[in-house]
């Protein structure tokens, strides 16, 4: 599903103007869209009370819209503007039809708005729509703290955004401290990336994505997606019956220390969950003797002599690191477990350097990064596609600047550094950022506090890199990579919580996630789902065909 930018909204809305759709015809569009969803929620609107909050631009027409269409349709409507629309002929067409409107700048002790938030079954968000950010302030934060107020009580109203909560940014996901909690966001045309970035998505409630008359080819070039089911299945490789292990790839990966021993095992067992072929651990003797009972399916590269083992790498075994153990590998995945000690930079550097190719993609991970981060022209010699795993602290370390830094413009910062560095950037986090060197980026939906606990980043770059084996491309493994980690910590949350797992939990759950992606959900036995014969996950399906083209049903 393609996400956008202000900016890029603005320029779609002109694209439609120039293709001979009036502004006016976009409101009317986004603002009927709205007026239905109120009716869906409520399933009878006729006498029904209902509180439109409308700002002072075209978010507040979209608002005045849907007044004028639920009023037509029997609902008890009131509208509130945080000024008056002096000639607005959407507020006219509401008045000719008896709804109630009351003015912030003739309700000085907020008595009109206070009684209208108490009677109202639904309340609309019509304040503020994709403009600049601006602070909350005044009759505005009046409006939204009275609203928060009420929303906070035992019987609270649903509220609906239009378009984005207000003091959400449509860009960054920025949230005021005021911002509106919605239960439902309607958003028109495409989504905007702030509905997936936090902390908007935690005040989005459910997004509802409706159209409104945009051009669906200028649609199409909109370098950001959000990661569904459907566009993962779409790309994750094919299983045919005649393969064999040689299908399916091999990684060696280069992890682990007598610091970190389980870091080795769960990457390479994450190659293997996937789907990978055959995995090669390069890690020390005394790691090896730890990992291998756990891991039986792997092969082992250990270096170090017994009785002379520093339990890292060091530039001593790097040459056979490289000259036997990486030799005919498809992927390389480097950097869980293997401590920040100098030997360790040192030999990484001599991997990087003499032991990437072009016919072998990379995964680097952890303390690889963080090797790469002491070395200021690292790029250069980095020969291999590659797909970086940074969380924030490595991002900031690899960009010279803090986590706040980072953070704060967690796209901005991503999709800069795929560009620079020539490589795929994968920005861990809450709602998980991919982004490629031509300015593709992909964003997870996946927020699960699950999921924030050690060893799940191991995890996560064993399954890209058991996808690149498989010959996905780099953009595609650390996209769908992601998404595969993600859903697997979402169906583990439904029997665990938010809380509770351990990484190695994750690993048996990623070929179910995976499951689930290219067959739907298995239902449980007995369950409602059985009654459909196990014919799938149905929940793409929602809202189709849900929003009529008038009115609500007789």
């Amino acid at each position: 599903m393609k996400l956008c930018t202000s900016e890029q909204m603005r320029e779609l809305e002109q694209a439609a103007v120039a293709a001979g759709t009036s502004l006016d015809e976009l409101m009317e569009q986004a603002g009927l869209a709205v007026a239905q969803e109120v009716w869906l929620n409520l399933g009878i609107v006729a006498g029904r009370r209902v509180l439109v909050l409308v700002g002072p631009g075209n978010n507040g027409g979209d608002g005045l819209v849907a007044a004028r269409h639920l009023a037509d349709w029997d609902a008890d409507v009131c509208v509130y503007m945080t000024r008056l629309r002096e000639g607005d002929k959407n507020l006219d067409l509401a008045r000719e039809r008896g709804v109630t409107v009351f003015n912030a700048e003739n309700d000085a002790g907020y008595e009109k708005l206070q009684e209208a938030m108490d009677g109202a079954e639904v309340v609309v968000d019509a304040l503020l729509g994709i403009g600049p950010s601006r602070p909350i302030e005044g009759t505005m934060a009046e409006i939204l703290r009275r609203l928060g107020e009420r929303t906070g009580e035992p019987r609270p109203p649903k509220v609906i955004a239009v378009d984005l909560p207000t003091g959400v940014d449509a860009d960054s996901g920025r949230a005021d401290a005021l911002a509106v909690t919605a239960e439902l966001t309607v958003t028109f045309g495409v989504a905007k990336v702030g509905l997936y970035m936090l902390a908007g998505s935690e005040h989005v409630g459910r997004v509802e994505v409706v159209d409104i008359g945009l051009p669906k080819e200028a649609e199409l070039g909109l370098p950001v997606e959000l990661l569904t089911t459907a566009c993962v299945r779409e790309r994750l490789p094919k299983r045919p019956k005649s393969a064999n292990k040689g299908t399916f790839g091999k990684v060696f990966v280069l992890a682990g220390s007598q610091d970190y021993v389980g870091a080795a095992r769960l990457c390479a067992e994450a190659c293997y969950r996937v789907g990978a072929g055959l995995v090669t651990v390069a890690c020390p003797k005394a790691v090896q003797s730890a990992i291998a009972s756990a891991l039986p399916e792997a092969t082992f590269f250990p270096y170090g002599l017994l009785g002379d083992d520093t339990g890292h790498l060091t530039p001593s075994w790097t040459n056979g690191v490289i000259g036997v153990g990486m030799h005919d590998a498809d992927v390389l995945l480097m950097g869980p477990g293997l401590t920040q000690h100098p030997e360790v930079a040192e030999s990484l550097e001599a991997v990087v350097e003499l032991g990437t190719r072009p016919d072998m993609a990379a995964v680097i991970d952890a303390d690889a990064l963080n090797a790469l981060a002491t070395w200021s022209d690292c790029w250069q010699y980095l020969k291999s596609p590659s797909v970086l795993t940074p969380h924030p602290g490595e991002m900031a370390r690899l960009l010279g600047t803090t986590v706040e830094a980072v953070q704060a413009d967690r796209l901005g910062r991503a999709t800069s550094a795929a560009k620079t560095w020539g490589q795929v950037v994968v920005l861990k986090g809450a709602h998980t950022i991919v982004a490629a060197p031509d300015g593709r980026v992909a964003i997870s939906p996946h927020a699960n506090p699950l999921l924030a606990t050690a060893g799940t980043g191991d995890v996560l770059a064993g399954t890209i890199a058991g996808l690149l084996a498989q010959g996905m491309a780099p953009f595609e493994a650390g996209a769908c990579g992601v998404f595969v980690h993600g859903l697997a910590a979402e169906e583990l949350s439904e029997e665990l919580g938010d809380r509770g797992l351990l990484a190695s939990e994750l690993l048996p759950a990623i070929p179910r996630a995976m499951r689930t992606i290219l067959h739907g959900k298995k239902p449980a036995p007995g369950g409602a789902a059985s009654l459909f014969g196990g014919l799938g996950d149905f929940s793409g399906l929602a809202g189709l065909g849900a929003s009529p083209a008038a009115g609500p049903p007789e």
